[in-house]
C-alpha cells in the first residue's frame, strides 16, 4: 500500500509498531536509511532508554537525506564499513528476540515505490545467526581498525 505517513494499518506502521515495542536494546543493519519516519522512531526509542546501535554502508551514510547523521547527532553509536565492497544487509534485532529483515531498505522510495519484502520472525533459532553476525560485524567495524588515507 502507499504509506506516505503512517495512518492506519499500512505497512509502514506495522513496522514502526514492531520498532517502537523495544524495550532494552535495537540493532540496526542497514545499507540505506533515510526514511524521516524511522528515524524519528529510532530517536524515540534511544531518548526512552532503549540501547540502539547501527551498521550502515559508508558511502551510503553520507548521501543528502540519510538519517545516520542525525542519529549520529542524537547521540546513537553508528559504525560503517571500510571496505570496498557494499555493507548490504537489511536487518534489524528487538530486544534480542524479534528479527525484521528482508528486501527493505529504510528509505522513503523502498517503502512508498517499490516492491518489497520484510520478514518478521519471534523465533530464537533465526535471530541468532543475525544476532551473531551483528556482533561480528560491530566488532569489526569499531573505529579503532577504521584505516584512513
Amino acid at each position: 500500500c502507499p504509506c506516505p505517513l503512517p495512518r492506519g494499518d499500512c505497512s509502514l506502521s506495522r513496522l514502526l509498531r514492531r520498532l517502537l515495542s523495544a524495550r532494552r536494546s535495537l540493532e540496526i543493519c542497514l545499507f540505506a536509511f533515510s526514511s524521516p519516519q524511522l528515524g524519528r522512531a529510532v530517536q524515540l526509542l534511544h531518548r526512552r532508554g532503549v540501547r540502539v546501535r547501527v551498521v550502515t554502508d559508508a558511502q551510503y551514510m553520507g548521501l543528502q537525506g540519510s538519517q545516520i547523521g542525525l542519529l549520529r547527532h542524537a547521540g546513537i553509536q553508528v559504525r560503517h564499513d571500510q571496505e570496498n565492497g557494499y555493507m548490504h544487509h537489511k536487518f534489524a534485532i528487538v530486544d534480542r528476540r524479534m528479527l525484521i529483515t528482508g528486501s527493505l531498505n529504510w528509505t522513503t522510495q523502498a517503502i512508498q515505490t517499490n516492491r518489497e519484502n520484510v520478514l518478521v520472525v519471534e523465533d530464537a533459532e533465526y535471530v541468532k545467526p543475525f544476532l551473531d553476525e551483528f556482533e561480528r560485524i560491530w566488532e569489526e567495524y569499531n573505529p579503532i581498525h577504521y584505516r584512513f588515507f
